[in-house]
């Protein structure tokens, strides 16, 4: 199928998005063990947009979307909440784990739902519908300064409603920063007009965009991110390492340049957390060292991407560089993060480097 007129408004690709079997096979052939996976029981909504339902002819991608019976296999541990974030919930809508920073959790809705999501325990179901406790929050503790939007993808919402919510943050005067984290490029490009970049430059916002492969940078995707830029909007990527997708130096390449020819800064390689289900979706933390140091000195610095692991359990982020800073005990990976204390990330003996 191809996009019509029509389907290059944004609420029209919401509105028909692709949620049961059915519906994806009108445009990508399914595989004995895809449709049988939509007949059991999966732990995360499915859902993607007409727009990269057309891309799913790309082996890689199609992978990320379309579920399959691995997802009910618990991995090695696998957690539904493997970051701790409910450890660290202080209002229906914000997590609080760094001191300085906060996480707002604004929708729990996205138009594409990724099968590897570290918030497979949220996405696609009800969220608490008012801001307020959390705005009281963020005022009361002064000594937050920087607050990430999450979900879901926020992009998803309303313009008045994400105006109205950027607007409220502004007002607090300790918020230096203002992020939101995003797919909407990549899987509902027509979501990115002039009205919304003129909400995302008014109140100084940096987008940190979900990208996994270049396949995702399609013609639409290439065009939102330059306008986006040409409004002055700044962007970096998060890609997460995933096995089969992107866990080699020429994908990552392919992707990283790609990324920064639309003015897009690569950011993060990221481990693929431990959630539930994911097992088949991680590589060894030793090929990610490989694949992160295979990339100095063979592209840009620009283009290289910091290597993290999200610290099971809500230690943050730590960059790795060098096997050094890691040992092995049993099937887990021993590290320290910026706080000097140790944690476990589950890598498995067995899993290929």
């Amino acid at each position: 199928m191809h996009e019509s007129e029509t389907s290059k408004d944004w609420k029209w690709q919401i509105a028909n998005r692709i949620s049961t079997r059915e519906e994806l096979e009108g445009y990508i052939e399914l595989t004995a063990d895809e449709r049988a996976a939509f007949n059991g029981s999966i732990p995360l909504s499915f859902a993607v947009t007409p727009h990269y339902a057309n891309l799913l002819k790309h082996a890689a991608l199609r992978r990320t979307v379309i579920p399959t019976g691995h997802e009910n296999a618990l991995g090695t541990g696998e957690l539904a909440d493997p970051l701790g974030e409910e450890d660290h919930r202080a209002t229906p809508h914000l997590i609080h784990t760094y001191p300085d920073k906060v996480l707002f959790i604004a929708t729990t809705f996205c138009s594409t739902y990724c099968r590897y999501c570290t918030r497979s325990r949220l996405v696609g179901k009800p969220a608490a519908s008012t801001f307020e406790q959390s705005f009281q929050y963020i005022e009361e503790h002064t000594e937050i300064r920087d607050v990430l939007i999450s979900g879901g993808d926020p992009l998803t919402m309303a313009d008045p409603v994400l105006d109205e919510l950027l607007s409220r943050l502004r007002e607090i005067p300790h918020i230096r920063t203002i992020r939101i984290g995003s797919k909407v490029p990549a899987v509902l490009p027509m979501r990115i007009t002039g009205d919304l970049c003129s909400i995302l430059r008014k109140h100084r916002v940096w987008l940190s965009l979900h990208f996994i492969h270049s396949a995702e940078l399609s013609p639409e995707t290439q065009a939102a991110c330059r306008k986006l830029s040409d409004h002055g909007i700044g962007m970096v990527s998060q890609t997460v390492l995933l096995k089969g997708i992107n866990d080699d130096t020429q994908t990552l390449i392919d992707l990283f340049y790609g990324l920064l020819e639309i003015n897009v800064k690569p950011y993060y390689l990221l481990q693929c957390d431990p959630v539930r289900g994911s097992a088949h979706f991680r590589t060894s933390v030793e090929k990610g060292i490989k694949l992160i140091r295979s990339l100095h000195g063979r592209i840009s610095g620009l283009a290289v991407p910091q290597y993290v692991i999200d610290a099971p359990g809500g230690g943050g982020k730590v960059p790795l560089i060098g096997k050094e800073q890691i040992h092995r005990e049993g099937d887990d990976i021993l590290f320290l993060n910026h706080q000097g204390n140790e944690y476990r990330y589950p890598d498995p003996m067995d899993y290929p480097i």
